[in-house]
């Protein structure tokens, strides 16, 4: 899933190619993916798109009032097409198109379908309002100092109504650099080590950005290219070279290491235990 780096940087390009463009039409393509009634995309025709912007996984096309709001969900990618195009390619959600500018073409892949659109009149946030203080933000540094939530670190930090932004690549990412166990709780956590998790979260994810920012047009199909330890469990740790474990769940998966993270101890793992038995 595209994560704070990947959208920030794409939000940037974005803005580059439709900043102060005027918004000829907004054609969904896929069922259900439009999220709200009103503003209808008809009544946003002709208005100019005074930028573009993320807040937390979002991007954010502000047209002076009224905002589209655009999430990609775990699957989703963002086409810019020069020149602009009229097809319907497999995965499509919604076609952005722009006077004398590229269209823009949500995408998404694999069969979840989760990917979405949404307009908001002036004043609205629709599910921006929900959403958690960005991770660099000196609101989310101020709960790691003073919080004493009992989730796991790893639960805490994905957790977009917590701190908006962070996904399970670079909450890996910024564990492993923290040295943390995924299983530990903030409550646990002494006053260095909540300092180290804040100075860590700014470092991690300042060098995504910077990564991400090399990339050119829209996001494309493979993004964990950048990864330090997300999805590359079995291969050595690149701090201390012992095997990265994973911890399994339905829906994703953690990756860690036991001699940098936990004192060498491998972490409960049901899809382990299922084989197990």
């Amino acid at each position: 899933m595209p994560e704070m780096p990947q959208m920030q940087a794409l939000a940037d390009r974005l803005d580059a190619v439709v900043g102060g463009a005027v918004l000829e039409g907004a054609t969904g393509l896929q069922f259900a993916a439009l999220k709200t009634f009103s503003p209808t995309p008809e009544s946003l025709v002709g208005r100019t798109v005074s930028g573009v912007g993320r807040r937390g996984k979002f991007l954010v096309f502000d047209l002076d009032g009224p905002r589209i709001l655009v999430h990609l969900s775990q699957g989703g990618r963002v086409d810019v097409e020069a020149p602009p195009k009229t097809t319907k390619p497999k995965g499509a959600v919604v076609r952005f198109r722009f006077d004398g500018r590229p269209s823009l073409l949500v995408k998404e892949f694999g069969t979840e379908r989760k990917a979405g659109w949404w307009l908001l009149a002036p004043g609205d946030d629709g599910p921006l309002a929900s959403l958690g203080p960005e991770a660099l933000s000196d609101e989310f540094a101020a709960f790691v100092r003073r919080g004493d939530d009992n989730r796991r670190i790893h639960t805490l930090v994905r957790d977009q109504h917590t701190v908006a932004g962070i996904g399970r690549g670079y909450s890996d990412d910024i564990l492993h650099r923290a040295r943390l166990s995924p299983f530990v709780t903030l409550g646990q956590l002494s006053a260095d080590e909540r300092e180290h998790l804040i100075a860590t979260v700014h470092e991690v994810l300042a060098e995504g950005l910077e990564r991400e920012r090399t990339r050119t047009g829209g996001l494309p199909a493979k993004l964990g290219d950048h990864f330090t330890v997300h999805g590359r469990h079995g291969s050595p740790c690149p701090t201390c070279g012992a095997e990265l474990q994973r911890i399994s769940y339905s829906s994703h998966e953690v990756v860690y290491c036991p001699p940098c993270q936990t004192g060498g101890k491998l972490l409960a793992d049901r899809r382990l235990s299922r084989l197990v038995k």
